[in-house]
């Protein structure tokens, strides 16, 4: 593979790579490079969206390259305060170490588990000394960390910023250092971060890393990013049916940034599906083939067609049209408001008689509860055999 076709790869899905020329100067030398990507284990279970950096990582190990999967457990404890509007509350040592034990378990899913090196950054952070920490903090102005957009915002508003916060983007730095990386991959949050990186290895006398940043993941309702907190997301440890379901639900535009992001198609092939949908194609059937290959690497073969088997049937049963109206509502809105709203009723007092009768239906299971709150997300609404919208509540 030649160096143009290569960085068509590392392109593929980016949000930016910088600098692009030293890129290509490193892919010329054609000998494998050391990528880096880090996680801290702050919560047990990874989602869909955590695994758009994985995805690019096996795309970029199946090309020969070294991956160092990075298990940010030092880190971990400070807290990321990417994004954050105050300070994080610290996770314990022992909180840390059983979701680094469950994010192992999880990404060799993707990873080739023979060809990645797992490395902790405590290995060198945690035997540091106050002074050599003390020097490390020396080596960027409070003036450069209040460049960082969140850390200027709470600083104009008057928010608490921890003395220990304004460490991690040093420290994270400092792990490249440590492991002499070629390239890292980060969020497009984590930019910020990524450039310390190069800062502290050309402070180091090394050749600074590219940054690749990959975009942020929208969840189910193609708005806010996944996030297991505003339940849009869909988790690799779902159940088949429950991960089928979900990615059925999401909307015919987020379906194709889904197929970029997480889809290890290629966009040839992607484009065709594209092509078969204006001429008429149904875009049920390219949900299909996503949800066949997301179940299949993250359950088996088997399961995913199960899983497809049993939508069929549950949707055949309820006669579910593959067109029907569309709505959006803020969260919060009660259920009986919203069958209202998107006209399966003709009023409150008819949703809550329909609810009584079990006519009402969510994605095919009755309504039970007439003070239901809707969750975030796309879900098919029903009513009678033969009322149907569907619904995005944001």
């Amino acid at each position: 593979m030649n160096t143009e076709q290569a960085l068509a790869v590392f392109e593929r899905g980016a949000h930016e790579i910088l600098p692009v020329d030293e890129l290509k100067k490193k892919l010329a030398k054609n000998k494998p490079l050391r990528i880096k990507a880090g996680f801290d284990p702050t919560a047990p279970d990874l989602h869909l969206g955590h695994t758009v950096l994985i995805n690019k990582l096996k795309q970029l190990q199946d090309l020969g390259h070294e991956i160092l999967f990075l298990i940010g457990d030092f880190t971990a404890m400070i807290g990321d305060p990417t994004g954050k509007s105050k300070t994080r509350p610290p996770l314990s040592k022992e909180q840390v170490l059983k979701n680094a034990e469950s994010y192992q378990d999880q990404v060799f899913k993707i990873l080739d588990k023979d060809k990645t090196k797992v490395v902790f950054n405590s290995d060198w952070i945690g035997k540091m000394s106050a002074l050599e920490m003390i020097q490390l903090a020396s080596q960027k102005t409070m003036a450069r960390m209040l460049e960082r957009n969140d850390f200027s915002d709470r600083y104009k508003a008057g928010q608490d910023i921890a003395i220990h916060e304004f460490l991690y983007p040093l420290i994270q730095g400092r792990d490249s250092v440590e492991l002499k990386a070629d390239v890292e991959l980060g969020g497009t949050d984590q930019k910020f971060n990524l450039l310390m990186g190069r800062d502290l290895q050309k402070q180091a006398g090394m050749e600074s890393q590219v940054i690749l940043t990959m975009p942020i993941l929208e969840g189910l309702d193609g708005v806010q990013k996944m996030s297991k907190s505003l339940d849009n997301y869909i988790g690799i440890d779902d159940k088949p049916d429950d991960m089928f379901g979900k990615i059925m639900s999401i909307s015919d535009d987020l379906m194709w940034r889904y197929l970029e992001l997480l889809s290890f198609e290629t966009l040839e092939t992607i484009a065709s599906w594209k092509t078969e949908v204006e001429n008429g194609e149904n875009p049920r059937n390219i949900k299909f083939r996503l949800a066949d290959e997301i179940i299949t690497r993250f359950h088996s073969s088997d399961d995913a067609k199960q899983a497809q088997q049993n939508f069929i049937n549950r949707f055949a049963k309820n006669k579910v049209p593959d067109e029907m109206p569309e709505f959006s509502f803020e969260s919060g809105i009660k259920i009986a408001n919203l069958l209202k709203d998107s006209g399966l009723v003709s009023s409150t007092s008819d949703a809550f008689r329909m609810i009584k009768e079990g006519a009402a239906k969510i994605e095919g299971e009755k309504i039970s509860d007439r003070n239901l709150v809707p969750e975030s997300g796309t879900a098919v609404y029903q009513v009678g055999k033969r009322k149907f919208a569907k619904v995005t509540i944001t």
